[in-house]
C-alpha cells in the first residue's frame, strides 16, 4: 500500500500515512467547516494503524458527534493543525485523515461527497453524495 507524508502548518509534527488510492472524501458538515475555516474538508479513512507520527507530539479534544458519540481531534499543540480524528460511532481501530494535510496532498481526487445537505448552496456536486454518512 503507498505511503504519503504530511506534517501541521509550524512543521513541528510529521507522519506517515498509508493509503489504498488516492481519493479523498469531502466532508460538508458544520464542524469540518468551522475546524477548517473553508466550505469542506478532504479526508480518508483508514485503519488507525496506518497513520505513523515521526515527529513531535499531538494533543486532543473531545466533542459529540451528529450521531452523539464522541469524536477525538488529534492536533499540533502548536499551530492547531488536525491531521486526524476519531468518531466512536466507527469502531476503535478507524481514523479520518486530513488528505489536504500530506504532502502529495494536491494529487487527490474526490472519491465521495459526506453531509451534502449541508454543502453550500454554490458548491457543485463532484463526487457520488451523501445526505449525511453513506450506510455501513
Amino acid at each position: 500500500m503507498p505511503e504519503f507524508t504530511g506534517h501541521c502548518h509550524c512543521k513541528q509534527t510529521e507522519w506517515v500515512v498509508e493509503l489504498p488510492n488516492k481519493e479523498a472524501i469531502l466532508c460538508h458538515c458544520d464542524t469540518c467547516k468551522v475546524l477548517s475555516g473553508s466550505a469542506y474538508t478532504l479526508n480518508a479513512i483508514v485503519p488507525r494503524e496506518n497513520f505513523k507520527l515521526t515527529k513531535g507530539n499531538l494533543k486532543a479534544y473531545t466533542y459529540a458527534g451528529d450521531s452523539g458519540k464522541s469524536v477525538n481531534c488529534y492536533y499540533c499543540p502548536n499551530c492547531t493543525s488536525h491531521p486526524y480524528h476519531h468518531q466512536e460511532t466507527m469502531g476503535p481501530d478507524t481514523i479520518v485523515v486530513r488528505t489536504s494535510l500530506l504532502d502529495q496532498g494536491n494529487q487527490f481526487t474526490p472519491g465521495a461527497e459526506i453531509y451534502g445537505k449541508v454543502r453550500m448552496p454554490w458548491e457543485k456536486e463532484v463526487a457520488k453524495t451523501f445526505e449525511t454518512l453513506p450506510p455501513q
